[in-house]
């Protein structure tokens, strides 16, 4: 997560020690017009003094003004092909990031409004951070893919095919209306969870669904463990029996039914391999071509007028 959010200038944590900020917050004015998104000066001097929080040097003001500018095309982004994470992801990504730093959500909420950031400001960078590698990713993933002569050479070097998990999947899907969610969220959750250790197999799935109000089964098919979605790697590695435990989404509470498993090493997986060592080399060092080339392309076209 600290990866994530931050690349490979990690958030020193200590710096949360120092005094208030002394960044006043006048009046905010507009400061910046993005396709008719505004950024005001409020907007920047939370951001100024969140690159504080990092220790980053500098034209803080500049650094933070340009950040804000690409984050207001990559929301409009998101939004468009609808690929944001929820609301959900996010508060556990905030969780854990202060339990990381041995602090409650609350604590971490009350710093950040110390030091002029404030938990909105946070949480929305979070969120953006989430969800913008699904929007490169679902452009540019052909030009991802593994050539066959890349996957020969690679093999060959390797000596080996990788070996990797096959998962074949079902959803299963406790649905909670939004108008009824802060009513019957927890009386689903405990629905779900009991039905867990009474689940028949996934070839009774959809049978066993009817038996349930409000209950939902989607077939996820084939999925190689590098690229299952992160939300569900670790419950899928802690699994007992044929089912994770529970997770709260912005569709209900879900958990996923493991039909089979097994060890494979074949051509299909062994490109699944290579592709995920691949972006995490790219990620660890914040090196991602595509991400620069998707953001020329939103600013090339963006109407962005300085006040």
């Amino acid at each position: 997560m600290r990866a994530l959010l931050f690349g490979a200038a990690a958030l020193v944590m200590a710096s949360f020690a120092m005094p208030s900020s002394d960044v006043a917050f006048a009046a905010s004015e507009v400061k910046v017009v993005v396709n008719n998104q505004v950024i005001t000066s409020g907007d920047i001097a939370k951001r100024v003094n969140f690159l504080k929080l990092q220790r980053q040097k500098g034209d803080l003001a500049k650094t933070a003004k340009e950040q804000l500018i690409d984050e207001t095309l990559k929301r409009a982004e998101i939004a468009r092909l609808r690929m944001s994470v929820s609301t959900t992801e996010v508060d556990a990504a905030f969780g854990r990031f202060a339990a990381s730093n041995k602090m409650s959500p609350q604590q971490l909420g009350q710093i950040l409004d110390k030091m002029g950031v404030g938990v909105d400001h946070f949480k929305s960078y979070i969120a953006i951070s989430m969800s913008w590698p699904r929007v490169v990713n679902a452009r540019f993933g052909s030009s991802s893919r593994i050539s066959n002569d890349d996957l020969v050479t690679r093999m060959t070097e390797n000596k080996s095919k990788p070996v990797t998990t096959e998962y074949f999947l079902k959803q299963i899907i406790f649905v909670v209306p939004t108008a009824k969610r802060n009513a019957i969220l927890n009386s689903r959750k405990a629905e779900a969870e009991a039905s867990r250790s009474k689940f028949p197999g996934c070839d009774q799935a959809k049978v066993f669904a009817a038996t349930m109000r409000d209950v939902s089964v989607q077939d996820l098919g084939r999925i190689l463990a590098p690229e299952v979605p992160e939300i569900w790697k670790p419950l899928l590695e802690k699994a007992s029996g044929n089912t994770t435990s529970s997770v709260v989404t912005d569709r209900g509470v879900e958990y996923i039914a493991i039909c089979s498993q097994r060890q494979v090493n074949d051509d299909v997986a062994a490109a699944a391999v290579f592709r995920a060592e691949d972006i995490g080399k790219n990620n660890a060092q914040g090196v991602n071509p595509n991400d620069k080339k998707y953001m020329d392309e939103l600013r090339s076209k963006a109407q962005i007028v300085d006040r």
